[in-house]
């Protein structure tokens, strides 16, 4: 039985941006089954691969109503047979997602004429065996279109080659840490540029603040030992078909520190050949 080399689960909250995920797989090459119920998913993948077809992205979410439940245990069964699905789950804030949705001029999938967040705690409860088991995870709340389909692309364009893939985004802690980060670190311990008055208009892209946040020699330690970290964890991570790491670094406002040590530990990332997306999550807030 010949099965596609590579396919992608896409799912996760209604708004959170699957339309916009599976147009850029479909971009990528793969064949997109869009609103596949779960039941017919391993026929699915059997005719697909039985065409010839080597890439594969499926959407399935609460709109399959019961349909859904079954999904995890598709998954597990198409394990044992060799394929090891990718799972990309988007969702974002409540707040986003209401936003989304009255704009779309659409009933929730599970509101059941009942309240709009209704549907949403339902849709939550729904889907969090398969958000247990994503290999990825976006939160999208600040995310617009574009920015998703950059994310999707890092992560998948080249998902067949070996090797661990990265995103590091900077942020700021007065906005909310990250919901889809794999590791946190703070570099609120770092001098804050913001009280240079010639620093402060500028960003952590600049190369003035850059040059100030790493003078420090504890900035050099911080990256070093994050660097030990993340190779430490690599091995483990690949050998559990782990492929996708989401690292958030933080300062205050998102805008120096962050900016600056994000920037300096992707180029770190990049030397070991680790793809790596940068996401300045907060830049341009304040």
């Amino acid at each position: 039985m010949t099965l596609p080399s590579t396919m992608v689960l896409v799912t996760g909250m209604t708004g959170a941006g699957r339309g916009t995920a599976a147009k850029t797989l479909e971009n990528l090459g793969f064949y997109v089954v869009d609103n596949l119920p779960a039941p017919l998913l391993l026929d699915t993948v059997r005719t697909v691969g039985a065409a010839g077809m080597s890439r594969l992205a499926v959407v399935a979410d609460a709109r399959s109503g019961e349909f859904f439940s079954p999904l995890v245990d598709a998954l597990e069964q198409l394990r044992h047979e060799g394929l090891h699905a990718k799972v990309l789950y988007l969702e974002a804030s409540d707040e986003v997602l209401v936003r989304r949705q009255e704009a779309a001029r659409r009933p929730h999938p599970l509101s059941r004429e009942g309240r709009l967040m209704d549907g949403f705690d339902r849709e939550r409860e729904l889907l969090r065996r398969v958000r247990g088991r994503a290999d990825l995870v976006v939160d999208t709340t600040n995310l617009n279109t574009h920015q998703l389909a950059r994310r999707v692309r890092a992560a998948f364009e080249d998902v067949d080659t070996d090797g661990l893939r990265a995103s590091v985004m900077s942020f700021g802690f007065k906005y909310g840490i990250p919901i889809d980060a794999d590791m946190v670190a703070d570099m609120r311990f770092l001098p804050n540029p913001f009280w240079d008055p010639e620093l402060r208009p500028l960003s952590g892209l600049d190369e003035a603040v850059a040059i100030s946040v790493l003078a420090h020699e504890s900035a050099h330690q911080f990256l070093d030992r994050y660097e030990e970290l993340v190779a430490l964890l690599t091995d483990g991570f690949l050998h559990e078909d782990k492929r996708f790491l989401s690292i958030a670094i933080g300062c205050t406002g998102g805008r120096h520190r962050s900016v600056a040590m994000a920037e300096a530990f992707a180029e770190r990332l990049r030397s070991h050949d680790v793809r790596t997306l940068v996401v300045h999550r907060d830049l341009g807030r304040e």
